[in-house]
């Protein structure tokens, strides 16, 4: 998958282009974002308008554009992509990037960019395999550009070898795998709780609280970004499922426990689910009436609590299941560090994320959050930012914590 990566595809002018669009739907299909630089060249086999159509964004195309500089600028535009893929490559494209050749939008920005370049070729048998295209896809590779292909088989030409382009699918499965292998939580698990719990009293009514989810969902897409693979339990929210995160559906703390427990082991556990500490001993089996309920001197009638399974301790626990590293959350509306602190020990958990959850916060529900990261070893205050910015400052800490570590199996790692 390619969840939230964001693709700057550069099509240049090659009889293969007319796979673009299939191309674009395929890396939009796997979750990424992706934006196009169309050549001359490339217009002559599809249109801006159709690109422009499936990506949902502008189609770039002109180096001297007064409008396009104004509004990003080549420089820009070839650094806010998380990589650069140009497909299809002509032995002209590659000519040009081998040597450095920068005379067109498409060339300028694979000259100017930062971030990983890979290219697909696409060319007629005798141009690719020419001692000076091999020399300069060589240069290229040992630059650090990665070919997709290119494949045998027929060319549009009626000559039959190797220089196809590869199909839309494969160089979508090739990018993914590029993710996947640098991802520095590639080959790791994790589970992350979100919502609130829902606590029956009877069929009508339920206890529960003002859990939006937002910034476990969050948290879950922050770790599937990384590489994790991950698997969100989530209780009732109005909130889609996060793309390319398995999602269990629960309601209870019941079921929320009974969920993790058929999930574990795994590596990481984020426990940012809001969960009810109590629920009515004997949910009633009908609705509740207030006159039936109410007692012969009219006192209103009392509930009958019992306490719910604490997951986060449960997971916390050492053993076989324990996870490398378990983060829980503290939503505290007074004496935040001091009741995280208390927290952290008597749970037995790696980390505390505490955050002030007063109403005049407005975290519970809200799209911003301060968060202070609770450890063995100290505290570190985080600045108000949004949940999304908090979800992806917390997994990028797991992941540095998670390579410190990869030699350490014992349960109960703490950092």
């Amino acid at each position: 998958m390619l969840n939230a990566k964001r693709i700057l595809l550069i099509v240049t002018g090659g009889i293969a282009a007319y796979k673009t669009p299939e191309l674009v739907r395929g890396l939009i299909r796997a979750g990424a974002s992706v934006r196009c630089v169309l050549t001359k060249g490339g217009e002559q086999f599809v249109a801006p308008l159709t690109l422009s159509s499936l990506s949902g964004d502008k189609v770039y195309t002109d180096l001297f554009s007064l409008t396009d500089e104004h509004e990003m600028g080549h420089i820009n535009l070839s650094r806010e992509a998380d990589v650069v893929l140009v497909a299809p490559a002509t032995a002209n494209t590659l000519a040009k990037m081998a040597h450095g050749i920068a005379d067109d939008l498409a060339t300028t920005l694979v000259l100017a960019t930062d971030k990983p370049v890979l290219a697909a070729p696409a060319m007629n048998v005798r141009m690719w395999e020419n001692a000076a295209t091999r020399s300069n896809v060589a240069l290229l590779k040992a630059r650090g550009v990665r070919m997709i292909g290119p494949e045998e088989g027929e060319m549009a030409c009626g000559e039959w070898g190797e220089g196809r382009m590869s199909e839309p699918e494969d160089i979508v499965l090739a990018l993914s795998a590029f993710f996947n292998a640098a991802a520095p939580l590639n080959g790791y698990s994790a589970i992350v709780t979100s919502g609130p719990t829902v606590e029956a009293i009877d069929p009508v009514r339920y206890i529960a609280n003002r859990s939006s989810g937002k910034q476990g969902h969050a948290i879950a897409q922050a770790l599937k970004e990384l590489g994790a693979h991950v698997t969100l339990v989530s209780g009732p929210v109005d909130l889609p499922d996060p793309v390319g995160v398995k999602t269990e559906h629960v309601e209870s703390a019941r079921e929320m426990q009974r969920a993790v427990d058929d999930i574990l082991p795994v590596d990481i556990a984020v426990c940012a689910a809001a969960v009810a500490d109590w629920r009515v001993q004997t949910e009633a089996t009908q609705k509740l009436k207030k006159d039936a309920a109410a007692s012969d001197d009219g006192a209103v009638p009392s509930l009958n609590m019992v306490e719910n399974p604490d997951i986060l301790a449960g997971i916390s626990r050492p053993g076989a299941n324990r996870p490398r590293l378990v983060v829980g959350f503290a939503a505290e509306t007074e004496n935040v560090i001091e009741h995280a602190r208390a927290k952290l020990a008597k749970k037995g958990c790696d980390w505390i994320c505490a955050n002030d959850v007063s109403p005049s916060t407005g975290t519970f529900g809200g799209d911003d959050n301060t968060v202070h990261l609770v450890t063995r070893t100290g505290v570190e205050d985080w600045p108000t930012q949004s949940k999304l910015a908090v979800a992806k400052r917390l997994a990028k800490r797991i992941a540095e914590h998670i390579k410190a570590h990869t030699d350490v199996h014992k349960p109960g790692v703490t950092g």
